[in-house]
């Protein structure tokens, strides 16, 4: 059996992945292409701590919170995205390794350190970064969400966006989508990419 294709969204927090994982997972579909969407942090138990620090309810070291997103990955590729793409099913996941990095650059200035944590984990066939600016961004959930997480703060945003740039000179497969225009034209340029 032909082993599925693996593809992670990107982007900071606002910055439309979501929306278009979720558009990408639909015309997959349209395709006849059997597929999966799935996310990171997941909904499972450490996945639940991560979003219990993420909102407040509890806190810890930076270290400790990259360390929980890395099991959490970990459990995630072994019980979920693995067998998954071993059954030919393409994964499209919202979220993953890039994200712990440049999030987790925020708080720990050792960059190889959170290279490192995560050098174990297997690279998407694709993965879409949406570059939209951090005011957009915050303009965005402002519009959307009745409070706002921890990294969700337009300074924060753009130094993440800064470590995302790193990435993008890093990992050729890491590719920039222009995320600030419509819905229907981003979506438009992912399918084309992907085919």
């Amino acid at each position: 059996m032909k082993k599925g294709k693996f593809i992670v969204f990107e982007g900071l927090d606002g910055s439309g992945q979501s929306t278009q994982a979720s558009l990408l997972i639909d015309f997959l579909k349209e395709k006849g292409i059997k597929a999966h969407l799935t996310k990171e942090p997941t909904d499972n138990l450490i996945g639940g701590l991560i979003r219990g620090q993420l909102k407040g309810e509890w806190s810890s070291e930076a270290e400790c919170l990259q360390l929980l997103f890395t099991a959490d990955r970990a459990h995630h590729l072994e019980k979920e995205i693995i067998p998954l793409l071993d059954s030919g099913a393409w994964v499209i996941c919202d979220r993953y390794l890039f994200s712990t990095i440049a999030f987790g650059s925020l708080e720990i200035e050792d960059w190889e350190w959170l290279k490192g944590l995560n050098k174990r984990f297997p690279l998407p066939d694709l993965a879409f970064f949406l570059r939209v600016s951090p005011k957009e961004c915050i303009r965005r959930m402002k519009e959307s969400r009745f409070s706002l997480e921890l990294f969700e703060k337009e300074k924060k945003l753009e130094k993440i966006e800064k470590s995302y740039n790193r990435l993008l000179e890093e990992f050729p497969l890491l590719l920039e989508i222009d995320g600030e225009r419509s819905m229907e034209e981003v979506s438009k340029e992912i399918r084309s990419k992907v085919l």
